[in-house]
């Protein structure tokens, strides 16, 4: 893979992780998984075919402005998203407790 193709990935990653921003500021989390096994794909192929060195200096710039606008838009998903992981958290623990009570009652031996 040539330097080019490697800030293309980047720039596909960029304009993916934008588009999931964009889902999660909409609550349209079947979008949202969508396009995060897609930003997958894309990372992973990246992995696998980035070079560790060899880009000229403008490429390399324009790598590390894509690189921070990824991670500005994974920030501000994650701000988004944090409060409902919260919530699904409690609410699945909750479960748990609520199905020990009733097997723990249900086990008590009866008068």
């Amino acid at each position: 893979m040539n330097a080019q193709e490697i800030i293309d990935l980047y720039e596909q990653i960029a304009t993916l992780t934008r588009q999931m921003l964009d889902a999660a500021q909409h609550d349209d989390w079947d979008r949202l998984v969508a396009l995060e096994g897609q930003t997958a794909q894309r990372i992973q192929n990246l992995r696998m075919h980035s070079p560790v060195s060899g880009l000229s200096e403008p490429l390399r710039e324009q790598k590390v402005t894509l690189i921070q606008r990824i991670l500005a838009d994974d920030r501000a998903i994650r701000h988004l998203t944090q409060p409902w992981m919260t919530r699904l958290t409690v609410l699945i623990n909750s479960t748990g407790t609520e199905r020990k009570l009733s097997h723990a009652y249900h086990a008590l031996p009866s008068s």
